[in-house]
């Protein structure tokens, strides 16, 4: 897991819905440790016993409201508690105004208060889920990851079969890159597996013969994406052939990774054949099979019946003979 995420980031990455309403001057230093973020309702009414204060805390229209109903003196002596060195920063939503009281804890403490014009449930679900990103155990995967038609795929082989070639073949056709190389993957909840570049890495491809090239710059922003959820593994294999390669469909392989089973499936490679197009096949059929559809069952279907259909003729061709 990631040692922790500098307030200062956050504040940038979420500016748009943010602001500093106090203590600019002690945001550059602040970090946080923890995902999630924190309501502090019993402590209002003065229970601390477990106080979790190395969160956010995040003050909506419920906490401000009681708040205002307790006495000053009250007020101070729960804010004052609340402000400890864990602390990282007060959050009030809703552009709610920011009682005296905090203010003056949080300056004594010098702790920043943020504020927000959203919603309470909407900024808390917003921060989780950036904290959750940045904090996450980070797996290096080497392979390339696509999106195609909005499915993340990840590209895996054995050096040289032509990962990155195919995806710059793939961008040409309009999909977009994720990761050249090196992908960074982690898990974001139990069944999503979330891939994105390393920061020195992202935007860039490396084609032997040309070098290093900037996918952004050549085929314009609509050409790349930061991240995206890992979907489909695409395991690209030199042809062999005396091997034994799935022409039905039926065989189900998966690939674990952060402890997730991703779908796989395994191309052979060789001249003469269009992979980039037996990609994106492979990935729309794998969006069919989502969505209720699998070719290889109807063809198994099918076949039954056809087989059930000449039985039957056979049957009634049999001469019958009297007794």
């Amino acid at each position: 897991m990631a040692d922790a995420v500098k307030l200062s980031k956050l504040i940038e990455d979420n500016k748009s819905i943010l602001e500093v309403y106090q203590g600019h001057e002690y945001i550059k230093d602040d970090e946080i440790y923890v995902s999630d973020i924190y309501r502090p309702g019993l402590e209002l009414t003065g229970y601390f016993d477990f106080y979790p204060a190395q969160r956010i805390q995040l003050l909506g229209r419920t906490e401000i409201s009681y708040a205002a109903r307790l006495d000053h003196d009250i007020r101070m002596h729960v804010f004052n508690k609340m402000a400890t060195m864990a602390t990282p920063c007060f959050l009030i939503s809703r552009s709610l105004p920011v009682p005296k009281e905090l203010a003056e804890a949080a300056e004594e403490a010098q702790i920043p208060i943020l504020r927000t014009g959203e919603s309470t449930t909407y900024i808390s679900s917003i921060l989780t889920e950036y904290l959750r990103a940045r904090l996450a155990k980070r797996t290096s995967i080497h392979g390339v990851l696509v999106e195609i038609k909005g499915m993340g795929v990840l590209l895996t082989g054995a050096s040289g079969v032509g990962k990155s070639e195919t995806a710059l073949g793939l961008v040409q056709r309009g999909h977009r890159l994720i990761a050249d190389d090196r992908v960074d993957a982690f898990q974001k909840d139990h069944n999503t597996v979330v891939g994105e570049a390393p920061k020195i890495l992202r935007h860039l491809m490396e084609i032997r013969g040309i070098g290093i090239i900037d996918v952004m710059n050549l085929f314009g922003a609509g050409a790349v994406k930061s991240r995206t959820e890992i979907q489909l593994v695409i395991n690209l294999v030199n042809w062999d052939p005396k091997a034994n390669y799935d022409r039905l469909g039926f065989e189900e392989n998966t690939r674990t990774l952060c402890n997730v089973p991703i779908p796989q499936v395994n191309i052979p490679v060789k001249v003469g054949r269009n992979i980039e197009s037996i990609i994106e096949v492979a990935a729309m059929n794998f969006r069919a099979k989502q969505m209720g559809y699998d070719a290889a069952q109807t063809f198994d279907n099918n076949l039954t019946s056809l087989i059930s259909e000449h039985s039957k003729e056979d049957t009634n061709k049999e001469p019958h003979h009297n007794d």
